[in-house]
């Protein structure tokens, strides 16, 4: 550079990669980058990959792919997107394992295709986790409505406030649990870890609850949905592909564990086991819940909003509607702690990142 001239940063850095044995962990050896403390292991990732899978949606999805594309064959459709989401989790599998690192598909494609395209990808991450968490956090207020006698009979605190000129609301209830969550948060990986645990088993003990009383009540009553005069695939095999297109989504939230990949204590046998037992066992409920319901009533009488504690209500179990709601606000809880979680990393891994990348630029 001439003396005198303008400074111009290195516009090398757009293209230049990060080298594969240069993780985050390793540039803490080098008194870089302060290194987090390993204390997760195959439980802890069970707890939080779970309790970001199974989220609300499956509250609600049986219903409507039922009732617009499987029909009885429901089941199906959860196994095979049970098994696109793990061709897919093998890949994070395999990438977390090489590169365990906090910064998640910012640090491999760092990795493996550029700064640019990294620093896109980062901050791609950091807004699908705060939409995706906004949008869990708002359907909060609606699930706690039912155990206040309604929406119109919640708390001040909680209650949506439509804005006079605006087509939209304010939810103060959807701020307090994102600020309650995110304290928990900065506590420390190992107590919220261990707080999604406890929500994630009773979340599970309420789907538990879902698949034995509807396995009771569809044997009782001969499984009706399932003698329907349309056949078990009404739409046909497309029908079942392109319900599990929609059901794929329901599988979103394994990837949160590759996020935790620093701080497990041994990622290269526990992040491989800690994704395959997570998707193996969130399939297993999912193909399980969606068997019964689908059995207790014809797929084109179903409730597309609420399903399940419909087909309760239908056999005189109004009370179950109770259990299904609380299953619900549990499941909002723990997907909202397991979006929130990979936020926190993915954008401290990234505007770290940008730092060291900026100071290397202009030097």
């Amino acid at each position: 550079m001439a003396v005198g001239g303008p400074s111009w940063p290195n516009l090398q850095c757009l293209v230049r990669r990060k080298p594969a044995t240069a993780g985050w962990a390793e540039d803490a050896d080098r008194g870089g980058v302060q290194r987090l403390a390993k204390t997760l292991s195959i439980p802890h990732l069970v707890a939080i990959g779970v309790g970001s899978t199974i989220g609300a949606g499956i509250y609600v999805l049986v219903g409507t792919v039922a009732r617009e594309h499987t029909g009885p064959g429901l089941t199906l459709s959860f196994l095979i997107a049970g098994v696109a989401a793990a061709l897919s989790a093998l890949c994070y599998a395999e990438l977390s394992c090489r590169f365990p690192s906090a910064g998640s598909a910012y640090h491999y494609s760092y990795i493996c295709i550029g700064e640019s395209v990294a620093w896109l990808i980062g901050w791609a991450l950091i807004l699908e986790y705060t939409i995706g968490g906004s949008s869990v956090a708002r359907g909060m207020s609606p699930n706690l409505a039912l155990f206040f006698g309604g929406q119109d009979k919640l708390p001040f605190f909680l209650a949506q406030v439509h804005v006079k000129g605006l087509d939209t609301s304010v939810d103060p209830c959807a701020a307090i649990l994102v600020l309650i969550v995110t304290a928990l948060l900065c506590l420390g990986i190992k107590e919220s870890s261990s707080v999604e645990g406890i929500i994630t088993t009773a979340n599970i003990i309420v789907m538990l609850f879902v698949i034995c009383a509807g396995g009771w009540l569809g044997f009782r009553n001969g499984w009706v949905g399932y003698k329907v005069p349309e056949g078990y695939f009404p739409n046909g095999i497309s029908g079942v592909l392109s319900g599990s297109a929609t059901l794929f989504f329901a599988f979103i939230g394994f990837d949160t564990v590759a996020s935790t990949a620093e701080e497990v204590k041994n990622p290269r046998r526990d992040l491989p086991l800690g994704m395959g037992l997570t998707l193996s066992l969130c399939c297993f409920l999912y193909m399980m819940v969606s068997a019964v319901v689908v059995g207790l009533v014809p797929y084109h009488a179903m409730d597309p909003d609420t399903p399940i504690s419909s087909v309760f209500a239908r056999y005189g179990m109004q009370w179950a509607e109770y259990v299904v709601s609380s299953g619900a606000v549990l499941a909002l809880v723990a997907s909202l702690i397991g979006g929130i979680l990979p936020q926190l990393m993915a954008g401290n891994a990234t505007i770290v990142g940008m730092t060291l990348e900026l100071q290397l630029s202009f030097t």
